[in-house]
């Protein structure tokens, strides 16, 4: 497996998302996703993404008990954003407000490792900016974390450039990650510009599409009924029709080259860049070895100018409204 750099922390060319192990993607099989974990070390890549919210908890501690006799080898990098003091596994709707306080910052990190089974994070993002606290008081209170030793680098999810940039003159942040694929392309606009201004790595999370680029389900009734998905805005409706013709292009043109549509999404991302380290999320480990194959997947500048140039625009929003006024700010 090949090694990238996101700012000074060195990870595997490909990450591994957690989230769908334990949360919001219907049903789950903790044997087989530990199993899938440990495969991930085996193939060489490194870097896990969990956080607090997925269970909420419950991802945490399954990442904890895969880890668990070989924490060094792996990158974690987990989150906070809403408070879970009472938060009950598996139920979303004893979850919190988003809370950026230094208090919460502070509080945070000690569930996380105590999940996790280990003394500090490698990577401690803000899941979500939240808009009532400056960004300078939740990021001087994640870079006391740093000098306390509990946090090697720090992270953010779904902010807006200034925002970042008021981050990283506190304190460095070392990656930002942010929804990035072939049908989520807004943040070539200003976010990733600007974390190359700054020497920021970039940490793209469902560059599968949530699963659907990659021909894995057609239709919301294919999917679990806990699965979140089967009520998003790109998967139902007239946007449902206009989508599957751009999945239908990138089945096309990966069977033209002989590589598996998620292949060609996996590999289109990490052509973008060495600064960039997509995750895609699995839950099993035939997958994980799919995905893992992309990253030897050479996309000549005639296959990017096709795909730019032949795909058609994706159709509907990334999230539900509630969910949209959450990123970029």
């Amino acid at each position: 497996m090949k090694k990238r750099k996101l700012g000074s922390l060195e990870v595997s060319a490909l990450g591994l998302g957690c989230m769908g192990m334990s949360a919001f993607y219907g049903s789950t099989d903790e044997r087989e996703a530990i199993a899938t974990i440990q495969r991930a070390l085996e193939l060489g890549i490194d870097f896990l993404d969990t956080a607090q919210l997925y269970g909420p908890k419950t991802n945490e501690e399954l990442v904890g008990r895969a880890i668990k006799g070989h924490r060094d080898n792996y990158v974690i990098a987990t989150k906070f954003a809403r408070r879970i003091d009472q938060a009950k596994p598996g139920d979303m709707s004893t979850v919190g407000p988003l809370d950026g306080s230094a208090e919460h910052v502070r509080s945070s990190i000690d569930g996380s490792l105590e999940r996790l089974g280990t003394d500090h994070v490698d990577l401690y993002y803000q899941h979500r900016v939240d808009p009532k606290v400056p960004i300078e008081e939740t990021v001087g209170a994640m870079a006391e974390l740093v000098e306390q030793g509990k946090v090697r680098h720090l992270g953010l999810s779904e902010a807006a450039p200034e925002t970042i940039r008021r981050a990283h003159a506190v304190h460095p942040i070392t990656a930002v990650q942010t929804e990035y694929s072939l049908w989520t392309r807004d943040p070539e606009a200003e976010v990733l510009p600007t974390c190359r201004e700054l020497g920021i790595g970039f940490v793209p999370y469902s560059p599968l599409g949530r699963g659907f680029l990659s021909g894995r389900f057609k239709s919301p009734e294919e999917l679990d009924e806990g699965d979140f998905r089967r009520y998003g805005p790109r998967f139902t409706g007239k946007n449902l029709e206009a989508n599957l013709r751009l999945a239908s292009k990138v089945a096309e043109i990966a069977g033209e080259k002989g590589i598996t549509p998620a292949q060609l999404a996996l590999s289109w991302v990490l052509a973008q860049g060495d600064d960039l380290v997509p995750i895609p999320g699995t839950k099993r480990r035939r997958y994980l070895e799919e995905n893992a194959a992309a990253v030897d997947v050479e996309l000549t500048d005639e296959d990017l100018a096709r795909i730019d140039a032949e795909l058609p625009p994706v159709a509907g929003e990334r999230y539900d409204e509630a969910g949209m006024a959450s990123v970029n700010r």
